[in-house]
This record gives structure tokens, sequence and C-alpha cells, in this order.
């Protein structure tokens, strides 16, 4: 039976830095505060948002809430961006997406500063990723499986990593902080030619496709990392992986479970980016 990387274990690590950096932060001054910006009442929005709150609390994070109705112009949401970027008192910035359909995203989100962009979705911060600078942050969720990665051991020099999925929130920085660490990577996705034989080729695994339980037997192999970051309902109204765990469990080495894995981590490591910011500022 695989190993369980459960993310519980790597977030009692990461509140306990989180909480002593922000403790020092204090002390000299600097009271670490992040901006929640929601627009409208997606359930999905305001459950994170809840959990951000929540775990924000627990390391010593303050909270400035931005709420504003479904039908607000364009105009106040960069306004209310704008003054974000020139409040020395908050020091990173969480906009929920999608935004609604008359605003047009790639303006408002790009429009936020990245030296407060902790969740990685401007231009700029996406641009620092590619190539290796400081120059804002990386997607929270990307960040969370390299923690994930980093907490249990594995080291990933000279390691064949295989990432099955090429989106900017996760695939494609993800794809470039492995290949910083000097892993050799292949980024893949659904329409990917013998995609089962290449994610057996891999040390690491990475599914981050979403499609539920889409990597049965057939696309794992003993001795491999499998980190799975989807998050689906089945048929049975429950939540799965993009990775058949009961399958995989009995042929890999490691493997995260859904639930429990890489999203119970994505927001210690907001928090965590928080803390850099205002350290940094």
């Amino acid at each position: 039976m695989a190993r369980i990387l459960k993310g519980a274990e790597v977030v009692e690590a990461l509140n306990n830095e989180i909480s002593t950096q922000v403790e020092q932060l204090k002390a000299a001054g600097v009271f670490p505060t992040l901006a929640l910006v929601r627009v409208g009442q997606r359930s999905d929005d305001v459950s994170y948002e809840r959990a951000a709150m929540k775990r924000a609390e627990k390391v010593g994070v303050g909270i400035k809430q931005v709420v504003f109705p479904e039908d607000v112009s364009e105009e106040s949401l960069l306004n209310a961006i704008a003054d974000l970027n020139a409040d020395d008192g908050v020091h990173g910035v969480l906009m929920f997406r999608p935004l609604p359909p008359h605003i047009n995203g790639d303006t408002v989100r790009n429009a936020l500063d990245p030296r407060k962009d902790v969740d990685g979705i401007t231009d700029l911060s996406l641009a620092g990723v590619f190539v290796g600078s400081d120059i804002g942050y990386a997607p929270c969720t990307a960040q969370a499986c390299m923690e994930i990665l980093d907490h249990f051991g594995y080291e990933l020099k000279g390691k064949r990593a295989v990432v099955v999925g090429r989106s900017l929130v996760v695939g494609k920085p993800l794809a470039m902080m492995l290949l910083e660490r000097h892993a050799t990577v292949s980024i893949a996705h659904s329409r990917t030619t013998d995609l089962p034989n290449l994610c057996q080729s891999a040390d690491v695994l990475i599914a981050c496709v979403g499609r539920a339980q889409m990597l049965g037997a057939d696309y794992v192999s003993p001795q491999q990392i499998v980190i799975d970051v989807g998050i689906n309902v089945d048929e049975d109204g429950s939540l799965v992986g993009d990775v058949d765990f009961a399958a995989a469990e009995r042929i890999v080495s490691s493997i995260t479970p859904v639930p429990g894995g890489v999203g119970t981590v994505t927001t210690s490591v907001l928090m965590k980016n928080v803390a850099r910011a205002a350290s940094r500022q």
C-alpha cells in the first residue's frame, strides 16, 4: 500500500512557520494583512473566503473584506484595486474569479500590483515564475504541490516529472517550478498520444487535468510519487481527484488523497505569501 501524503501534516508545519514570521513582523511594527476582493455571492467563493479567514486568524494575519454586488461596474472594481495597491496597510490581495461577464477579467486582474498578487493571477507574476525571478508569487495551488514534495523530503533533481494539465493556474507554472528544481519535465494533457505510457514513465506524476478519476491503474507504476490536484464530484456526489485513488494506492509508492491533500495546503500557502509580501514591503 502507498504512503498517504496527507495535507494536514504539511499545513501544521507551514502554520508554525508562518505564525513565527508574523509574530516577528508584528514586533517590528508590521501587521501582515490580506484583502479579500469578492464580487457577488458565488457559493464556492464564499466557502473559500471563510476558509481563508479561518486560516488567517490561526496564523495571525489580518483580513480586510472588500465585497461588491454582482452588478458592480468595472470602473468601480478597478478603483478599488487601485486603492488597495496604494494602501501600505494591505500586503496581499486575493481576488475571487471568475468575475461576472460584463467585467473584463484580464484587465482587472492585471490592474493588481504584482507585489501584492499573493495568488499569482497577474501576467507579471506568471512571468516571474517562468523566468525564475521574484516578481509576484506563484499560484497557490501550484506552490502547494511543491510544499508537499518538500515537506515529505522528495528530491527532484534528475527525476522525471510528468504534469498532466496545462492551465495557467497549475499545470504550466508548476512545470516551470519543477524545472527550476532540476527535474526533467513533460507537460501532458487529455489529448496527449499514448498518455498512459508517458505517465507510467514518471518518477513524479502530477494530475491537474480536471477530469474525475481519469488516471487509472494503467497510468501509474511502482515507486512513483503521485500528486493529485483534481477536485471533482463523482456520480455519487463524493469529492474525487483526477486519479483513481483506490486503484493507484495499491501500485504507487506515495499519493495525496482527495479530499485532504493539495487543497488543504493551498490556504496556508496563501498566508505564507502574505507574510512574505509584508516582509518584502
